[in-house]
């Protein structure tokens, strides 16, 4: 096994996940297996009772774990399934020691950091890296990135662990990378080594030496930066890489190939990387961050949330918003607005500010509500679905969204006036909403429906059933203590709401839809969480489409794009040039051509047949009763489904 930890410099938030998910990207684009660990030095046992605005969006993996939107970031780009144990916190270490010693596994010993605190971490870490993330094989590489900065006293345990652990893997399978910030003040207009200088120096003085340092930067750094930082780090010149500011994050992994990081890492762990198919690392990949460049039409999305003033609030969300406008050569501008704004009170307070809300709602075109708790700005999510349904606006609503529909539907066409959530209204007379028994009051974390769940299609049409390919089921993750009074169902069923999917138990109302409405869905499941680069999520692929109002042809075209829908042109007429139809021919020949060969296409980049099937005009990726492409039962376009 080898291992590669990604450490920070004394600055936070300068894209640590991404430069480690970048790794991961490049050395699984050259046949290698590739895991990666996340470790968050915090006392918390996991992220979720964490608040939005600090550390972003809970992300939530399938054995229902509730992690750092880090691992988000891994899922996406490497496209595998992580678990629980590959998240680490101070609290989970914390944790298992003190059972151990209440249990007397130690003895009698006088429990202590050094070396109980310490081998702990290094067990855990071994164990994990062994543990298949993609079909059974076990992974050679793992990428264990650090939270934190270097010198925070709650990350020391971390990084004396991981200065024994060099020793205990030895040295040719043990890298370290740091990743610093290298800022550029306006004042002088000249790079600032000293913040790296100083992280690097203070990660020698605790028995860790990196062997490459990235340099995060606002404009590419020069050889004369590269040189300083190699003289005063201990470092050669070649393993200084600057990752300036991208247009976007698919072309970092591109920017460190092109600086010898396959060259690097092949030689320092003797990764055996077959260097006559180097040519073909990162092919597809490269094809991806192309077509995000070339992309030139927008589509505007808005974003009803309750924590809009920090866009990592919504990570998942906006990321699977980009994979579905991509697929349809699209670019997605989302417009974020704060739910609470479009309420009543709003426009007596500050009629300014209420207004110009619900002008940027009404010029979108397509409404987005995604999850959320608590009773603040649920007034005006209601409002914001009531307006979608009544003007014919393309929506999807995800969890509380799905809550908020139900609500506003109950109310306006069901005339159930008073009708609510106990989660907003427990005395509420029409209780559309309630609680569900894994609900537990009086402890917050780890207690709500959490993970991948089996979601049934009803025998009935239904838009969002042929997105997914027409399946009988589908699995998705879920995170959400509310759920529909299933004693509503059939009143609200009878007034034109369809109710398209439940839980196996057929008890839990798992998805809706309007009739004689373009696109109206909501599901109580994140189907955010399975989105990827180049297999969106279907739910988010309908909303994109029908803002474009191409879902109708989509559908009649058994959910297949053609050569039409994915130019970008701005009008009809444009999309029938010659030129559309010969661009899209070279570059569908062009992924052709690069799959032709067995191994390039199963083993140097496993993404690849879904990039064809999206140039083939398929963007399912595959047929009903085909799953060659992904391990155990994963569906083409985010989501598992079984026929």
């Amino acid at each position: 096994m080898k291992y590669i930890l990604v450490t920070g410099g004394v600055i936070s938030g300068v894209g640590k996940g991404v430069i480690a998910s970048s790794f991961g990207r490049i050395l699984k684009s050259c046949n290698l297996d590739v895991t990666s660990i996340k470790i968050d030095p915090y006392i918390n046992i996991d992220a979720g009772t964490f608040s939005p605005y600090e550390h972003g969006e809970v992300y939530v993996l399938d054995d229902g774990a509730e992690v750092d939107l880090d691992l988000g970031n891994y899922e996406r780009f490497l496209d595998i399934t992580l678990h629980r144990d590959n998240n680490i916190t101070t609290g989970k270490i914390y944790k298992m020691v003190i059972e151990k010693e209440r249990k007397g596994d130690y003895l009698g010993q006088t429990v202590q950091v050094v070396p109980h605190i310490t081998n702990a971490i290094q067990e855990w870490v071994a164990r994990v890296a062994e543990k298949p993330v993609k079909g059974s094989s076990k992974p050679q590489v793992c990428i264990v990135e650090l939270g934190g900065t270097i010198g925070d006293i709650e990350g020391m345990p971390f990084v004396e662990a991981f200065r024994q652990f060099q020793f205990r893997v030895k040295r040719e399978n043990f890298c370290l990378a740091h990743v610093s910030l290298v800022p550029l003040p306006k004042a002088t207009g000249e790079p600032k080594t000293k913040p790296t200088q100083s992280s690097v120096r203070e990660l020698r003085g605790c028995g860790l030496s990196p062997d490459l340092i990235v340099c995060r930067s606002e404009k590419p750094i020069g050889v004369e930066v590269k040189e300083k930082i190699s003289n005063f780090c201990h470092v050669d010149p070649d393993q200084v890489i600057c990752i300036h500011d991208l247009s976007s994050i698919y072309h970092v992994p591109l920017l460190m190939e092109q600086n010898g990081v396959i060259e690097f890492l092949n030689e320092r762990l003797k990764l055996n990387i077959d260097m006559s198919q180097r040519t073909k690392c990162l092919q597809h990949w490269r094809v991806l961050a192309r077509r995000t460049e070339t992309v030139r039409r927008e589509v505007n999305i808005a974003i009803v949330g309750k924590y809009t003033k920090f866009a990592d609030s919504y990570a998942s969300v906006v990321k699977a918003v980009q994979h579905a406008a991509l697929a349809v050569n699209r670019k997605a501008n989302l417009v974020f607005i704060e739910s609470c704004l479009l309420e009543h009170e709003t426009l007596q307070r500050e009629p300014s500010k209420y207004h110009k809300e619900w002008q940027k709602l009404c010029e979108s075109n397509g409404i987005l509500v995604p999850g959320g708790f608590g009773a603040r700005g649920m007034e005006g999510k209601i409002r914001a679905c009531q307006w979608a349904r009544e003007n014919k606006r393309p929506f999807l609503g995800i969890c509380l969204g799905l809550q908020a529909a139900v609500i506003e539907f109950a109310r306006n066409v069901a005339n159930l006036k008073d009708a609510n959530s106990t989660e907003i209204n427990p005395d509420t007379p029409h209780p559309l909403v309630i609680d569900m028994p894994e609900h537990h009051k009086g402890q917050m974390g780890g207690t709500m429906r959490l993970g991948k769940r089996r979601t049934i299609f009803a025998d009935k049409p239904s838009t969002i059933r042929q997105l997914y390919g027409n399946p009988k089921t589908v699995d998705e993750r879920h995170r959400h203590r509310y759920e529909v009074n299933p004693e509503y169902v059939s009143q609200l069923e009878s007034f034109g709401m369809n109710f398209v999917g439940t839980d196996v138990d057929q008890n839990r109302m798992e998805i809706i839809e309007l009739r004689d409405h373009p696109y109206y869905v909501a599901t109580q499941y994140h189907p955010e969480y399975l989105s990827r680069p180049l297999k969106p999520s279907p739910p988010f692929l309908g909303l994109i489409l029908a803002a474009e109002d191409r879902l109708q042809i989509y559908i009649e075209r058994g959910c297949r794009l053609s050569p039409r829908q994915l130019s970008d042109a701005s009008s009809d007429e444009d999309e029938t040039a010659n030129g559309v139809s010969h661009s899209f021919a070279a570059l569908k020949l062009q992924g052709n051509k690069k799959c032709t060969s067995t191994s390039t296409c199963t083993s140097t980049d496993n993404q690849c047949e879904p990039l064809n099937s999206l140039l083939n005009g398929n963007i399912n990726g595959l047929n009903a009763n085909d799953h060659t492409l992904d391990n155990d039962d994963d569906g083409a376009c985010g989501g598992s489904r079984s026929d």
